[in-house]
């Protein structure tokens, strides 16, 4: 038998063997525990670009004010954002509320099973359609995300760039071929879980305790731990910015950021582009029509985007009360009603502190 064809043998025997241990070995899942194409179809979009101990409280929280399709398609804006927050990336969330209204408008409030319609939707890609059809209905179609690269290029000893879309391409179709009929779900979230609990992300798979470890290419030859590669990302573009907390008594400041772009309609504390002198920081709240009383600098911050980094200074600005309306786009709420009912970017975490802090 050829190398080749033996390979081919043994990726064969992959599906029994990643389903058996699956089974026995799976974590306690919210989203498991009681399944339903709304709880995976939200489940996988909060679990994008999130780890999953810290969106089982956000999953429950999230459920909680929006039970099902039909009041996620009528949520109000800013108690959607409110629940959403800490999860970062709100476009997830807005784009959520409009897969929601679709499928109400669409389906009739009941999500699609197939790929076709799946993927017209709103915010749902290859991976998360492919999660749906499989995990809630049982389809026999393959959900391929990070960890599922992962392993799978392991497991054939993939040189190529696993983001390339011809490699990806290539992987993701090996794993639809072997997709079991009769075990979709487990097989396709048992890829998955060996790649969080086995064979990790960016460090050494736990090749002792694999089930597949005599059927792993990358473990014959010794490269397991130097795949998938992947071609080295652009660097975050720096952008120096100045954040200004602006209070008079218990009431702090907010501005609304503009529909579109980064954080895209979202309250802020006011913040600016470059480093700011405590001139400069003045002179901008003087600018919103603010007289300032008291100024005290705080500490530095930064904040992680996918393409752009923030590095942040900040002032905590004592202001008269105002006697003028406040301009469009700004609110200047209590602190307990702020803390309630406005979503704050975790960009900000940092200074949400300072809402309660002493006064300079």
């Amino acid at each position: 038998m050829s190398d080749r064809n033996r390979v081919s043998a043994d990726l064969a025997k992959l599906p029994d063997l990643i389903v058996s241990w699956y089974r026995e070995n799976r974590r306690t899942l919210p989203w498991r525990e009681e399944v339903s194409p709304y709880r995976t179809l939200l489940s996988e979009i909060m679990l994008q670009q999130t780890r999953v101990e810290a969106v089982k409280p956000y999953f429950e929280r999230f459920l909680a004010a929006f039970p099902d399709v039909a009041t996620l398609a009528d949520a109000d804006d800013e108690l959607l954002n409110k629940r959403w927050e800490g999860l970062g990336y709100y476009s997830r969330a807005r784009n959520l509320k409009k897969c929601a209204r679709e499928i109400v408008d669409r389906f009739g409030g009941v999500i699609p099973s197939t790929l076709p319609e799946l993927l017209s939707l709103p915010g749902i890609g290859p991976y998360t359609a492919g999660a749906i059809a499989a995990f809630a209905y049982g389809r026999p179609v393959a959900a391929v995300d990070g960890n599922v690269l992962r392993v799978t290029a392991r497991i054939t000893a993939e040189t190529g760039d696993v983001l390339s879309p011809a490699v990806k391409a290539k992987l993701t179709d090996l794993v639809s071929s072997l997709v079991p009929a009769d075990a979709a779900s487990d097989f396709g979230q048992g890829l998955i879980e060996l790649g969080a609990l086995v064979c990790l992300p960016n460090r050494p798979p736990k090749c002792d305790v694999c089930p597949v470890r005599d059927l792993c290419q990358g473990h014959a030859k010794g490269i397991a731990d130097q795949l998938p590669v992947r071609i080295k990302k652009t660097e975050r573009k720096l952008d120096r910015r100045t954040v200004l907390v602006i209070r008079s008594g218990t009431r702090t400041l907010l501005h609304k950021r503009p529909a579109r772009g980064l954080l895209a309609g979202l309250w802020e504390f006011p913040n600016y582009s470059g480093g700011f002198t405590e001139k400069e920081a003045l002179d901008a709240v003087k600018a919103l029509g603010f007289e300032p009383l008291r100024v005290r600098p705080l500490d530095p911050a930064k904040h992680l985007f996918t393409h752009i980094e923030w590095r942040m200074t900040g002032c905590l600005v004592l202001v008269a009360e105002p006697d003028f309306p406040l301009p469009e786009g700004y609110v200047m709420p209590e602190t307990d009603d702020l803390l309630s009912r406005y979503a704050i970017p975790s960009a900000f975490a940092a200074y949400v502190r300072y809402l309660s802090a002493p006064l300079p």
